[in-house]
């Protein structure tokens, strides 16, 4: 019997699937996403229903209005600065050292020490207000938020310190406590403006 020259054999498939199935596990396992990181806040309590929002106000004296702009122009205390300069100023506002009428007031807060025994710490009432333009850049609202979040961790380093002779990160757990209760992160965000032309 003669044999068709021409008929080309046919390949067998049937592990096909298995192999793609294989290289897509293979895939999948070896390879690393990029995972977007969000930024560490300790979102406020929720508000007692009972209490209406117009209730709730800041004084003006305690709070510092930080607007960037798309452009990247930062108004901080309604002056234009440098973001260099916005660590340094958002210290000042906190900290109120020469205690200016025009600064954030201050509360005496006892706090309980780790060893038992109360501290006495005049805590900021100040808040700090940002705000931003909807054609803000993501790099220069990023670069705003950590240099307020640095002047926070600069005054917990610096208050740790003298209080506990260790840094702010070397702190235990019921240290940090009082720190962060002592240098509350107030930091609110308000709505992006919709910027006209």
């Amino acid at each position: 019997m003669p044999v068709n020259k021409r008929k080309v054999q046919e390949i067998n498939a049937g592990s096909m699937a298995d192999i793609a199935f294989l290289l897509l596990i293979f895939f999948l396992v070896a390879t690393t996403m990029n995972v977007d990181t969000g930024l560490v806040r300790v979102l406020p309590p929720m508000p007692d229903p009972n209490v209406k929002q117009e209730d709730i106000k800041v004084k003006e004296r305690n709070l510092f209005l930080v607007f960037v702009s798309g452009s990247g122009n930062i108004m901080a205390g309604g002056q234009q600065i440098d973001i260099h300069q916005l660590k340094d100023a958002a210290k000042e506002f906190i900290l109120n050292p020469l205690n200016d009428e025009n600064l954030p007031e201050k509360e005496d807060k006892t706090i309980d020490l780790p060893d038992g025994q109360k501290w006495v710490y005049p805590v900021s009432q100040g808040v700090i207000s940002l705000q931003n333009t909807r054609d803000t850049s993501y790099q220069v609202y990023i670069h705003v938020q950590n240099e307020l979040t640095r002047a926070f961790n600069e005054i917990r380093d610096e208050l740790s310190m003298s209080k506990f002779g260790v840094r702010f990160g070397d702190l235990d757990e019921d240290q940090r406590k009082a720190i962060t209760t002592a240098v509350p992160l107030k930091v609110s965000e308000a709505e992006p403006r919709k910027m006209t032309k």
